[in-house]
């Protein structure tokens, strides 16, 4: 039985997002909300060039907040859009649907206000939703614990344009318990997607993890994943890094139905 999706955000990575869930045999995007009216009453699938009538997109302007979530339910919402879209799902969890958050930045109350969800529904949050860069935070905490003592630098490395310290980067440091500002390395060069390096350096060998993301369809075959992973769990909010190393504990492959 397929996994219906509601999606936040259409934007540059939301599309390739949207893409990669109409083309998951195992899930069907039933409708897309956005801040802007651009392509309002399209489908989605029509917009980025599929085959088939998937994904109708909505204004957010244009829904009643309570009503839409009941008339158009979906077992999944997932937020690509913006830190402020929590406010415009609040209703959703009463009706069963869960939540696949993969902002990158919140501002204290906004995450506040997404972590009360989860005592309704079940809520999974990543800065960075894709398979590899949790499975890299796991490892980096593996290793710090085997090799207490090692002086650890974050590299995160980014498109020129991109404004911000990486969210990523920034949550790497704090589960390793390093100070954000000493220990985290920005670069920004041409077109980078994303690629993040934690360097362990000892007296006499340097350790490095290295993550990267080719294409930001890594970020759509993560949201599927934490989806798929997220239907047999109940209230509560949850990591990527749970699902990753659960999953890897119970020797399940990325997208095995159980996961």
């Amino acid at each position: 039985m397929k996994i219906t999706v509601g999606m936040f955000g259409l934007g540059r990575t939301g599309s390739v997002v949207a893409h990669e869930i109409m083309n998951d045999e195992g899930c069907e995007l039933k409708w897309v909300l956005r801040r802007s009216h651009q392509c309002e009453g399209q489908f989605a699938s029509r917009v980025l060039g599929n085959e088939g009538d998937y994904g109708l997109i909505y204004s957010i302007d244009s829904i009643d907040p309570d009503a839409f979530y009941k008339d158009n339910f979906v077992d999944v919402i997932i937020d690509f859009s913006a830190s402020s879209a929590v406010e415009n799902y609040k209703h959703a969890p009463k009706y069963g649907t869960r939540i696949v958050s993969a902002i990158s930045k919140y501002e204290k109350a906004q995450l506040a206000h997404l972590k009360q969800l989860g005592s309704e529904t079940a809520v999974l949050y990543s800065p960075n939703i894709t398979l590899g860069i949790n499975f890299l935070i796991e490892v980096s905490k593996i290793l710090q614990r085997i090799v207490p003592h090692a002086d650890i630098e974050i590299v995160e490395e980014h498109f020129k344009g991109k404004p911000d310290i990486s969210g990523t980067a920034l949550r790497i440091a704090e589960d390793l318990g390093l100070d954000q500002k000493e220990h985290v390395n920005s670069l920004r060069v041409g077109g980078i997607v994303g690629k993040h390096t934690v360097v362990f350096g000892l007296p006499n060998q340097m350790i490095r993890i290295v993550h990267e993301s080719l294409n930001r369809a890594a970020f759509g075959q993560g949201a599927i994943y934490a989806a798929k992973w997220l239907m047999g769990k109940g209230p509560g909010v949850y990591t990527m890094e749970e699902a990753v190393m659960l999953s890897a504990a119970r020797n399940l492959t990325p997208f095995d139905d159980e996961a």
